[in-house]
């Protein structure tokens, strides 16, 4: 599979990496979520090319993922928001962010950032719930199975079929 055809694939996986698996498109995401909106505060904060980022707030507009609002008139001037679809996004980031904390920290002080919770006011820790139950789920306690999405010239890997 290459990398240009993602978006192509009957796998809803590969097809949001065509819009957000880039390394820099996460970190543009994670910086929206902390706040930063316009062009040279990206650029700054993340060191990146006026190109690449260019390009990847471009690829984040054009999925809708992020909408560009004017902030002043003459000259025009925008910023970057989420949409619903960008804020939609926030579990993800969650996520990668408590896996970074867990499995990839630069020492023992703690977590850079820690996520408070507005309403209780403590910090939380994501967590992935089932929709209908309520339990707590992990990676041992979901089974994959076929959807009407599949295509049915395509089969789905054994392993999954068994449940990991």
């Amino acid at each position: 599979m290459r990398w240009e055809e993602l978006d192509q694939q009957p796998c809803s996986l590969a097809r949001s990496m065509a819009v957000v698996g880039d390394r820099w498109t996460l970190l543009v995401l994670r910086d929206c979520f902390l706040g930063v909106r316009r062009f040279e505060a990206f650029e700054k904060r993340l060191g990146i090319t006026r190109h690449i980022l260019t390009d990847r707030l471009k690829k984040l507009v054009e999925h809708g993922v992020l909408c560009k609002q004017a902030y002043q008139q003459r000259p025009l001037r925008e910023e970057y928001r989420l949409t619903e679809k960008g804020l939609a996004l926030h579990p993800v980031i969650l996520a990668l962010v408590h896996w970074g904390d867990t499995y990839m920290m630069a020492d023992e002080q703690g977590p850079p950032v820690v996520h408070v919770h507005r309403e209780c006011g403590q910090i939380m820790q994501p967590v992935m719930t089932c929709s209908c139950c309520g339990e707590a789920v992990g990676a041992r306690d979901i089974r994959v199975e076929v959807g009407a999405g599949w295509p049915a010239t395509e089969v789905l890997p054994q392993a999954s079929q068994r449940g990991g």
